[in-house]
């Protein structure tokens, strides 16, 4: 998955939380969540969390 792909604004989070963390669990590739334009956060499933510890 393209990096672009995985770049979202916090509105798209809000309207789509359910299909976020379904995705999230599936794909396991991280999600890079935007406000005001600027990368804020990075969301990523518990168990590729816990592998990076």
């Amino acid at each position: 998955m393209s990096l672009t792909s995985r770049i979202k604004p916090i509105s798209y989070l809000k309207a789509n939380v359910a299909e976020v963390l379904t995705k999230l669990n599936e794909q396991r590739e991280p999600l890079i969540i935007t406000q005001n334009s600027e990368a804020k956060v990075v969301l990523q499933d518990v168990t590729s969390y816990e592998e990076t510890q």
